[in-house]
Order: C-alpha cells, then structure tokens, then sequence
C-alpha cells in the first residue's frame, strides 16, 4: 500500500462505497444537482473512470453518477484530479444528499416551477448537511411529480391554480377531456369546476384554445416524510401554492425540527409520525 497520507474523513463523507470484491476497491459518488452536467464535466468523468476505473460510470437511481473499481490507493488522486474540473465527490452517511429535479418550466411545456434553480438553491445551502439521519430532497415541477416528489424526505412541487373567464370561454369542452380529474364539467352552455379536485397542474390553461383559463395562483406544493426502502411510505402533503421565501423558511424549519427531534439513524418522516404531525405542522408554519 502506498505511503501516503489518506484523509479518511474526506472519503468517509464524500461518498466512496467499498465494493464487494476482495481487492480495496471502492465506487466514488459523484456530486450532480437536479440531474444535469456540461459537456466539459462528461468529459472529465470519462477520462478519469479509463485512468482509475474500468472505463464504466453507473446512473444512480436518483441522478447520481457513480465511478467503480477505484482502488484504494487512487482515491485522493481521483478525487483531486476531479475537482479541479469542477466535478466534485457527493456525499452518504447521516447528511443531506443529492437534490434531485426535472428540467421544469424553462424546458417541459408542463413545467410549473424553475425545478432547476429551485434544486440548486437547497444544494447550495444544505448538501451534505450533518442530520440525525440522511435526508433526501426532490423538486418536481408539476403534480405529475416526474421526481416523485412524495417519496422523498421533502418533495417540492410545482402547483397552478386556475380561474376561468366565462366572457372567453366557447364552451367547447377541450379543458373537461383534459383535465386528469374530472374538476371541470362542461353542459349546456354552462361551465362548473370543482376546486376541491383540482390537482393544480394547469392542464386547462394548456389545453385552451381561447385563453378562457387563466392563473389565479401559483407557487410550490410541499410535501413531507416520504422515504422508500425496505419500509416505504408517501409524503403527507403540507401546505399548497406557497411562494419562495415562504419555501425556503419551511425548508429551514423542517431542518430544525429533524435536527431538535429525530433519533440517530432516524428518517424524517419517522421523527414526524412519532412527535405528531400536528406540532410538527405547527412548528414549521408559525
């Protein structure tokens, strides 16, 4: 074994998984926000997976890179050559892990949300963030929820809530076929929808061919204490429609709460359901 010295904190936080094999080999995981990397990073992915690897880099299940068969030895030297073209280690262990996002409004027609700016802002405050347990975060930008927002130890999601314009409407009945819900009826000349089950996705605004539907209210649909797993469970949604600065005070909450209560090894939705809901709700929306 080489002499050098090896920052063992530096590999215990930054994501290197120790393989099965017998040899000292460990698979590095990679740091990638909402999914997306420029060309210059693919780059130098490929060349140091050939030059410390098998030349093979893994898509993780939640948009993560993974470069395997680094042998022990390699690992700072992967690790500094990496960094200096800007692609940096991720994280395991009891801390905030990747964000994960879809493309969002700037791309997807039914985008609701800057999904992207919103996973770059959490990542910039909170990956890797010493917690109890690890926590996971997804951003999605419509209640399609691409990024399964409700699996998630908090889930953002992109919300719309429209308003019809009778003096607009034709009556024509584009916006009841395509609404996922049935929230929108149209007869005789008369048009009803029920708010209640609206799922606030916007897809009658979309649909319209006369601007009948428009946006009464839009904003970020919060959701809280999902997980998968061997013991799976879906987020409770929270709170609907509510704006940046009302997020990101939620966020900071929430983070607080899991830090005051959770158990060690703990995931949130569990500290959750064991404090009650209710004080928990109580707590993050004072």
């Amino acid at each position: 074994m080489s002499e050098k010295t090896i920052n063992y904190e530096r590999l215990k936080r930054g994501g290197f998984l120790r393989q099965k094999q017998k040899e000292d080999l460990f698979s590095m995981r990679l740091r990638v926000v909402g999914g997306q990397l420029t060309s210059d990073q693919l780059r130098a992915l490929a060349d140091a997976s050939e030059k410390y690897g098998k030349g093979e880099v893994h898509i993780t299940a939640r948009q993560g890179l993974e470069i395997s068969y680094v042998p022990f030895d390699d690992t700072e030297d992967l690790l500094d050559e990496l960094q200096e073209r800007d692609v940096h280690q991720g994280t395991c262990g009891p801390r905030v892990r990747g964000v994960v996002a879809c493309q969002g409004n700037l791309i997807c027609p039914r985008g609701l949300i800057d999904a992207q700016d919103i996973a770059k802002k959490i990542d910039e405050k909170y990956f890797a963030m010493e917690l109890p347990g690890k926590f996971k975060f997804a951003v999605t930008g419509c209640p399609a929820s691409c990024m399964k927002a409700q699996e998630n130890d908090l889930g953002v999601m992109g919300g719309l809530e429209p308003k019809w314009v009778e003096d607009d409407c034709t009556y024509c009945g584009l916006c009841q076929t395509g609404c996922p819900v049935d929230a929108i009826k149209v007869e005789d000349e008369a048009l009803y929808y029920d708010r209640d089950k609206c799922i606030l996705c916007g897809q009658c605004l979309l649909i319209c061919p006369t601007d009948a539907w428009i946006r009464s209210k839009e904003g970020y649909t919060i959701y809280v204490g999902g997980k998968v797993g061997k013991q799976p469970r879906l987020a409770v949604k929270l709170t609907e429609l509510v704006d940046e600065n009302t997020l990101f005070g939620i966020i900071e909450r929430s983070v607080e709460f899991f830090k005051k209560e959770a158990s060690s090894g703990e995931r949130f939705g569990d500290t959750i359901r064991r404090v009650g809901f209710e004080e928990f709700k109580g707590f993050v929306l004072e």
